[in-house]
């Protein structure tokens, strides 16, 4: 496919009311029926989807890790008769999951390991992460918090809310607090507000970012009252989660615009993922809809090592060549940062195609997004005075 043309995922579509015939637009415009109305058994996925077998004995076993969850709006982005279809393979959970591969962690980020408070993890000196919940409006199959998320696994996420707030007030190296858990913008208004009232009353935070799927999941939660109430928070920022171009529908779009009206800087965060976003051409046309949508392309997370989740990883260097593929060929405002959240608690490290190919004594020589090769000189190499 040429630049030129068209992907098939690159215009903004509505999917209301899709699959739930004889509804009302109302209730379907509604977050509670949304969320009442979520697909989460075997026998609700059946009534519109024609499953693989792959599929059924997923479903089966997904209550002992992770609950099946999907939104009625994220649903009907699904193909009814494709198991490979891009939004289904992330959603709806699949026998390879019951599969552990000897380096997979049920913790691979080491969270447990660098929480100094219940619910609040501190691996870098300046920024902590808060996990303020442990439900999602959906559930993705990859999730990194598989263990603590949704209710089904054996751990369950612990949070002492007032010890976190004066861990924090004490820390005075702390500077950013990231929310996060589950989703935070799965609160009330009253309760997310609470929590975000209290942060900006430390003086040292300088500011705070909050990490949700949900205008992807159920852009209807993202209401105009919620927007005013964020809106007295500044500096805040929000860091959205989309991986395939066809979740940015027109009720996506919109959400992300008021979301945008109210002042809040927005980044992505992809998981690259097999059979879903693992290739140049879907990345370029997700990168381009998300800046059409105002969120500036952030991550591209090489899948965490977490269990189950052998069946979605691609290889490290699938990233680096949909880098390599969106470098130069598209603004610089498009390309994501490639990352490896380092197994074990090492954090986030960038993984870049290799543009230096040669040092040699007082210069580098490196390659553009052509292969041509240029030769830089380094600073102190020349003496000025002798030119």
């Amino acid at each position: 496919m040429t630049q030129a043309q068209t992907h098939p995922d690159a215009e903004f579509v509505s999917h209301a009311p899709g699959f739930w015939e004889g509804e009302e637009i109302a209730d379907w415009d509604d977050p509670r029926w949304q969320l009442k109305n979520r697909v989460t058994s075997l026998a609700g996925l059946e009534r519109h989807l024609s499953l693989s077998e792959e599929e059924r004995s997923g479903v089966l076993l997904s209550g002992n890790k992770l609950a099946m969850s999907v939104t009625p709006h994220f649903f009907n982005l699904v193909h009814p008769e494709d198991p490979e279809c891009p939004i289904r393979r992330q959603v709806i959970p699949r026998i390879e999951e019951t599969l552990t591969d000897p380096a997979e962690m049920a913790d691979p980020c080491a969270e447990d390991s660098h929480m100094p408070v219940p619910g609040l993890v501190h691996r870098y000196p300046d920024r902590v992460l808060f996990l303020v919940t442990d439900r999602c409006a959906a559930y993705c199959r990859y999730c990194t918090r598989s263990r603590v998320v949704s209710g089904a696994g054996e751990q369950e996420l612990e949070v002492d809310f007032e010890e976190a707030f004066r861990y924090l007030e004490r820390t005075t190296g702390v500077r950013d607090v990231l929310l996060s858990g589950g989703d935070p913008l799965l609160l009330s208004d009253a309760r997310l507000e609470k929590i975000l009232a209290r942060l900006h009353a430390i003086p040292h935070i300088e500011f705070i970012r909050i990490g949700s799927r949900i205008p992807i999941f159920l852009p209807q939660r993202i209401t105009p009252e919620l927007c005013e109430m964020l809106r007295k928070y500044h500096p805040l920022f929000l860091s959205v989660h989309a991986n395939h171009p066809r979740e940015l529908t027109v009720e996506v779009r919109d959400a992300l615009g008021r979301l945008a009206d109210a002042g809040v800087p927005m980044g992505n965060q992809s998981v690259l993922l097999r059979g879903v976003n693992d290739d140049v051409d879907t990345m370029r046309t997700l990168v381009h809809k998300l800046l059409r949508c105002r969120v500036r392309p952030y991550y591209l997370y090489q899948c965490d090592l977490i269990e189950g989740s052998a069946h979605l990883r691609t290889p490290v260097s699938k990233g680096v060549e949909i880098i390599e593929g969106l470098r130069g060929h598209t603004t610089g405002y498009a390309i994501p940062q490639f990352i490896i959240d380092a197994p074990g608690g090492g954090g986030k490290v960038p993984v870049n195609p290799e543009y230096v190919v040669e040092r040699d004594g007082g210069q580098i020589v490196v390659r553009n997004y052509e292969g041509k090769r240029f030769a830089y000189p380094e600073a102190g190499a020349v003496d000025p005075a002798v030119r």
